[in-house]
C-alpha cells in the first residue's frame, strides 16, 4: 500500500523548523528578559528589577502618547469595522455582479500597495486640507488609520458571512420578518464573532502603526510607537524594552482572542 507524502518526512525539516522559530522568537524573548534589567544598559544584565516599568508608568510623555494611541486605535477600529461590515454585506449578500472583482481589489488595496506609498499619498492629501482649513487635529490620524485598517477588518467579517447558511435568513423572510428585522435578529448576531475579530485586528494594526502615523501626524501628536522611535534616535534605555513588552502583551492577548473567535467549529 502506497504511503502518503508528508512534508515532515523531508530531510532537515525539523532542523529548519527549529531554526526558524529560534530566529523569530529569540530576539523577542531577549527583549522581554532585558525589560526587567536593573542596569541602565540594554546589553549588560544588572539584576532583576521593575524600575523601567515604573519609569515608563510615571513618564508623562509615555502617558500622553499611550492615551493618544488608544484614542486613535479605538476610533479607527470602530470606523473601519463599520465600513468593513457594510462592504462585506454588500459584496456577499447578493449574487455575482459586474465589477465585483474590482471592488474586492479596491477594498484590499492597502494590503497590496507598500505602506510607504499609502503614507505619502495621505500626507499630500491631508496637507492640502490642512492648508485650506487650518485644522491640524487628531482627526487626520484617525481617518488615515481607519482607511488603512478597513481591509484588515473586512477579511474576517467577509469570511464569517460566507460561512453562514443563507437558509436562516430565508426562513426569517418566510416568517414575514422585514429586511431590518432579519438583519437585526438573524444576520447581525451570527456576524458578531467576525465583527469582533475584525475590530480587534483593526485595533492592533492601528495601535502598532508607525509609517502612516509618522507621515500624517502634526507636531505634538506622537503615538506610543512613534515616541519609541524618537527615543531610539536619542538614547536607548531599557524603558523602551518595558514599553515594547507591554505592547507585546496587549497584542498577544488581542490576537489570542481573535484566534478564538475565528477558529472553525465542528
Amino acid at each position: 500500500m502506497a504511503r502518503g507524502f508528508s512534508v515532515t518526512s523531508l530531510p532537515g525539516f525539523a532542523a529548519i523548523a527549529i531554526t526558524s522559530f529560534v530566529l523569530l522568537y529569540a530576539p523577542i524573548l531577549t527583549m522581554v528578559i532585558y525589560s526587567f534589567n536593573a542596569s541602565e544598559s540594554v546589553a549588560l544584565w544588572g539584576g532583576f528589577s521593575l524600575r523601567w516599568y515604573t519609569a515608563a508608568w510615571e513618564n508623562t510623555q509615555v502617558q500622553e502618547a499611550t492615551i493618544r494611541s488608544l484614542v486613535i486605535a479605538v476610533s479607527a477600529a470602530l470606523i473601519s469595522t463599520t465600513v468593513a461590515t457594510m462592504a462585506a454585506l454588500g459584496t456577499t449578500r447578493r449574487g455575482r455582479f459586474k465589477g465585483q472583482t474590482l471592488i474586492y481589489v479596491m477594498i484590499n488595496q492597502p494590503l497590496m500597495v507598500p505602506e510607504i506609498v499609502t503614507a505619502v499619498a495621505l500626507l499630500i492629501f491631508f496637507a492640502a486640507i490642512k492648508v485650506a482649513t487650518g485644522y491640524t487635529g487628531l482627526a487626520y490620524l484617525v481617518l488615515a488609520h481607519s482607511a488603512f485598517c478597513v481591509p484588515f477588518a473586512y477579511l474576517p467579517i467577509r469570511a464569517r458571512l460566507e460561512g453562514m447558511d443563507l437558509a436562516l435568513e430565508t426562513a426569517a423572510a418566510d416568517l414575514y420578518a422585514t429586511p431590518w428585522q432579519t438583519f437585526r435578529r438573524v444576520t447581525l448576531p451570527l456576524m458578531g464573532p467576525g465583527i469582533a475579530a475584525g475590530a480587534m485586528l483593526a485595533f492592533v494594526i492601528s495601535l502598532d502603526d508607525v509609517i502612516i502615523t509618522e507621515f500624517v501626524k502634526s507636531a505634538g501628536q506622537d503615538t506610543l510607537p512613534t515616541y519609541m522611535l524618537g527615543q531610539l534616535r536619542r538614547a536607548v534605555t531599557p524603558e523602551v524594552n518595558a514599553i515594547s513588552t507591554a505592547l507585546l502583551a496587549l497584542t498577544v492577548i488581542l490576537l489570542t482572542a481573535f484566534f478564538l473567535l475565528t477558529r472553525r467549529r465542528d
